[in-house]
């Protein structure tokens, strides 16, 4: 759901093709991480959002955990996971960890820009 929605939001910004694949990667990292790591009560959804700032694309991800993802620096050749932030640092030029502005919980964002991350 969450690859239609950006799919459709991108399709009515101009140039919102060059940020397809890389915002699309990143979206679908952030939001596995929120699906299996944001261990929170029945009934609490995750919520994504879209933003453009300049010619940059912010995706937000909110869940009502207040766990931090961190990156896994050291994963193992065979190790089936403990990448996915990794390439969320790839394609981004910037990303990071806020308080909800309502108290529970995180946003997960980052910032994809034309001509790919930071790194």
């Amino acid at each position: 759901m969450a690859r239609l929605h950006l799919r459709a939001f991108l399709a009515g910004i101009p140039g919102g093709d060059a940020l397809a694949h890389d915002a699309a990667v990143v979206l679908d990292e952030l939001v596995s991480n929120a699906v299996k790591h944001a261990k929170v009560s029945k009934g609490r959804r995750i919520y994504v959002r879209f933003e453009m700032v300049l010619d940059h694309l912010r995706l937000e991800v909110h869940d009502a955990s207040s766990e931090k993802p961190v990156i896994r620096r050291s994963v193992g050749v065979d190790s089936e996971s403990g990448r996915g932030l990794c390439l969320v640092e790839a394609l981004s030029v910037e990303w990071g960890v806020t308080p909800r502005p309502e108290g529970i919980g995180k946003i997960v964002w980052a910032l994809v820009g034309p001509g790919g991350g930071a790194s």
